[in-house]
């Protein structure tokens, strides 16, 4: 009766051990299973974010450019650039007009730096915007660049020194 008794609690402890190791392995397949889940999200989370910062990117390189092509010194090298490409005295009159609304006034001092050595700067003789963009139209030769650009209170350019490039 004894061996039978030992048997039956064997058996059963056998049951229940197997039992125990079941639930034990459902346990750590459903935790492998969560934490596979967790890094699957938070892939998808970093993901997201990176997407996201790359089109806030993208998004300020576009406004940078825009800027860039609408900024005053983009402007007027547009101007002196289809100025000296004119085909013709009226087309670069036409050019001159629209330019000369960004100045203050037509006389306006144009400097042009010859040369220069740090701080200290050679001046070609100075010349007014409305001379200097005449120059442009009868010469055809734009090869200056522009170097700084002074404003008004009213946005209007008040002197502009240009870099004479050889």
């Amino acid at each position: 009766m004894m061996v039978i008794i030992a048997v039956m609690l064997v058996g059963g402890a056998g049951c229940k051990s197997k039992k125990k190791a079941a639930e034990a392995a459902a346990a750590a397949a459903e935790k492998e299973r969560i934490e596979q889940e967790m890094a699957a999200k938070q892939r998808a989370e970093e993901e997201a974010r990176r997407k996201a910062e790359e089109e806030r990117l993208a998004a300020e390189r576009a406004r940078a450019e825009r800027e860039r092509e609408n900024s005053p010194e983009n402007k007027l090298n547009n101007y002196f650039s289809a100025i000296a490409g004119a085909g013709n005295a009226t087309s670069a009159n036409r050019t001159i007009q629209e330019a000369m609304g960004m100045f203050a006034s037509a006389e306006t001092p144009v400097l042009i730096v010859i040369s220069q050595e740090g701080d200290q700067k050679d001046y070609d003789e100075p010349t007014t915007i409305s001379k200097y963009l005449n120059y442009l139209k009868d010469t055809g030769n734009n090869a200056n660049r522009i170097q700084e650009i002074e404003y008004d209170a009213a946005g209007k350019i008040t002197v502009l020194e240009l870099f004479k490039d050889n």
